[in-house]
Protein backbone atom coordinates (compact mmCIF):
# COMPACT_ATOMS: atom_id res chain seq x y z
CA UNK A 1 0.00 0.00 0.00
CA UNK A 2 1.28 3.47 -0.84
CA UNK A 3 2.14 5.62 2.16
CA UNK A 4 0.00 8.54 0.98
CA UNK A 5 -3.10 6.36 1.39
CA UNK A 6 -2.35 6.04 5.12
CA UNK A 7 -2.03 9.79 5.66
CA UNK A 8 -4.79 11.56 7.58
CA UNK A 9 -5.29 15.33 7.58
CA UNK A 10 -5.62 16.53 11.14
CA UNK A 11 -5.73 19.75 13.10
CA UNK A 12 -3.78 20.57 16.23
CA UNK A 13 -5.85 22.89 18.39
CA UNK A 14 -4.29 24.90 21.23
CA UNK A 15 -6.21 24.70 24.49
CA UNK A 16 -5.34 25.84 28.01
CA UNK A 17 -2.39 23.68 29.16
CA UNK A 18 -2.34 21.45 26.11
CA UNK A 19 -3.26 20.64 22.53
CA UNK A 20 -6.01 18.60 20.92
CA UNK A 21 -5.73 16.49 17.81
CA UNK A 22 -8.86 16.16 15.67
CA UNK A 23 -9.55 15.00 12.15
CA UNK A 24 -9.69 18.04 9.88
CA UNK A 25 -13.19 17.05 8.71
CA UNK A 26 -14.61 17.32 12.26
CA UNK A 27 -13.98 21.08 12.50
CA UNK A 28 -16.68 23.05 10.69
CA UNK A 29 -15.27 26.51 11.36
CA UNK A 30 -13.09 28.53 13.73
CA UNK A 31 -14.52 31.88 14.77
CA UNK A 32 -13.49 34.81 16.95
CA UNK A 33 -14.51 34.48 20.57
CA UNK A 34 -17.71 36.14 21.66
CA UNK A 35 -19.19 35.70 25.13
CA UNK A 36 -21.87 33.02 25.24
CA UNK A 37 -25.28 33.34 26.88
CA UNK A 38 -24.94 31.43 30.12
CA UNK A 39 -27.12 28.51 31.17
CA UNK A 40 -28.46 28.04 34.68
CA UNK A 41 -27.35 25.05 36.75
CA UNK A 42 -24.75 23.51 34.44
CA UNK A 43 -21.28 22.14 35.19
CA UNK A 44 -18.48 24.74 35.14
CA UNK A 45 -17.03 23.31 31.91
CA UNK A 46 -20.27 24.23 30.05
CA UNK A 47 -19.68 27.89 29.23
CA UNK A 48 -23.04 28.75 27.71
CA UNK A 49 -24.67 28.84 24.30
CA UNK A 50 -23.65 30.60 21.17
CA UNK A 51 -25.63 31.46 18.05
CA UNK A 52 -23.85 30.24 14.91
CA UNK A 53 -25.51 30.20 11.49
CA UNK A 54 -28.93 30.10 13.13
CA UNK A 55 -28.06 27.25 15.50
CA UNK A 56 -27.93 27.53 19.31
CA UNK A 57 -24.67 25.73 20.10
CA UNK A 58 -23.60 24.72 23.58
CA UNK A 59 -20.07 25.95 24.21
CA UNK A 60 -17.64 24.08 26.44
CA UNK A 61 -14.11 24.16 27.77
CA UNK A 62 -12.29 20.88 27.14
CA UNK A 63 -9.49 21.96 29.48
CA UNK A 64 -11.92 22.51 32.34
CA UNK A 65 -13.82 19.29 31.63
CA UNK A 66 -10.72 17.12 31.84
CA UNK A 67 -9.14 18.99 34.75
CA UNK A 68 -6.27 20.76 33.00
CA UNK A 69 -7.43 24.13 34.41
CA UNK A 70 -10.08 25.42 36.82
CA UNK A 71 -11.13 28.14 34.36
CA UNK A 72 -9.89 29.45 31.05
CA UNK A 73 -8.96 32.90 29.86
CA UNK A 74 -10.82 34.32 26.89
CA UNK A 75 -8.16 36.89 25.97
CA UNK A 76 -7.31 36.12 22.35
CA UNK A 77 -9.46 32.98 22.45
CA UNK A 78 -11.19 31.43 19.46
CA UNK A 79 -14.14 29.07 19.17
CA UNK A 80 -13.93 25.84 17.20
CA UNK A 81 -17.30 24.71 15.85
CA UNK A 82 -17.19 20.93 15.84
CA UNK A 83 -19.48 18.56 13.98
CA UNK A 84 -21.42 16.37 16.40
CA UNK A 85 -21.36 12.61 15.90
CA UNK A 86 -24.52 11.19 17.48
CA UNK A 87 -27.07 12.45 14.96
CA UNK A 88 -29.05 14.29 17.64
CA UNK A 89 -31.16 16.88 15.76
CA UNK A 90 -30.87 19.27 18.73
CA UNK A 91 -27.07 19.11 18.60
CA UNK A 92 -25.63 18.94 15.07
CA UNK A 93 -22.64 21.07 16.18
CA UNK A 94 -20.96 22.06 19.43
CA UNK A 95 -18.64 24.95 20.21
CA UNK A 96 -15.32 24.51 21.99
CA UNK A 97 -13.21 27.29 23.50
CA UNK A 98 -9.69 27.26 22.06
CA UNK A 99 -6.58 29.34 22.58
CA UNK A 100 -5.78 30.14 18.96
CA UNK A 101 -6.25 28.99 15.41
CA UNK A 102 -5.85 25.30 14.59
CA UNK A 103 -2.76 24.13 12.73
CA UNK A 104 -3.18 21.68 9.89
CA UNK A 105 -1.00 18.61 10.18
CA UNK A 106 -0.58 15.39 8.28
CA UNK A 107 -0.74 12.29 10.44
CA UNK A 108 1.14 9.21 9.29
CA UNK A 109 1.98 5.96 11.05
CA UNK A 110 5.53 7.33 11.42
CA UNK A 111 4.49 10.63 13.06
CA UNK A 112 1.83 9.35 15.47
CA UNK A 113 2.64 7.53 18.69
CA UNK A 114 -0.05 6.52 21.19
CA UNK A 115 0.90 7.00 24.84
CA UNK A 116 1.41 3.75 26.68
CA UNK A 117 0.82 5.39 30.06
CA UNK A 118 -0.88 2.81 32.28
CA UNK A 119 -3.07 5.45 33.93
CA UNK A 120 -6.56 5.72 32.41
CA UNK A 121 -7.17 9.10 30.75
CA UNK A 122 -9.65 11.53 32.30
CA UNK A 123 -13.30 11.53 31.31
CA UNK A 124 -13.62 13.15 27.90
CA UNK A 125 -10.22 11.96 26.65
CA UNK A 126 -10.13 9.14 24.10
CA UNK A 127 -6.35 8.87 24.17
CA UNK A 128 -3.11 10.77 24.59
CA UNK A 129 -0.78 10.78 21.62
CA UNK A 130 2.44 12.27 20.38
CA UNK A 131 2.50 13.83 16.91
CA UNK A 132 5.96 14.75 15.69
CA UNK A 133 7.02 14.62 19.36
CA UNK A 134 4.27 17.07 20.44
CA UNK A 135 1.84 15.67 23.02
CA UNK A 136 -1.86 16.02 22.21
CA UNK A 137 -5.18 14.80 23.56
CA UNK A 138 -7.67 13.07 21.32
CA UNK A 139 -11.05 14.05 22.76
CA UNK A 140 -13.86 11.55 23.18
CA UNK A 141 -16.31 13.69 21.20
CA UNK A 142 -19.09 11.12 21.44
CA UNK A 143 -18.92 11.16 25.23
CA UNK A 144 -18.57 14.95 25.39
CA UNK A 145 -21.64 15.31 23.19
CA UNK A 146 -23.61 13.02 25.53
CA UNK A 147 -22.47 15.04 28.55
CA UNK A 148 -23.46 18.30 26.83
CA UNK A 149 -26.92 16.95 26.00
CA UNK A 150 -27.42 15.86 29.62
CA UNK A 151 -26.31 19.27 30.87
CA UNK A 152 -28.34 21.56 28.60
CA UNK A 153 -31.36 19.63 27.25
Amino acid sequence: MDSYQQDIRGVMIAIANGSLLLPNASVAEVITYSPPVTYDDVPDWVLGRLVWRGWQLPMFSFSTLVGLVDSETTDGAKIAVIKALNGNPKLPFMAMLTQGFPRLTTITPDTLEVSDDAEAPAEGIQSIVSVNEETAYIPDLDHIETLLCEAVY
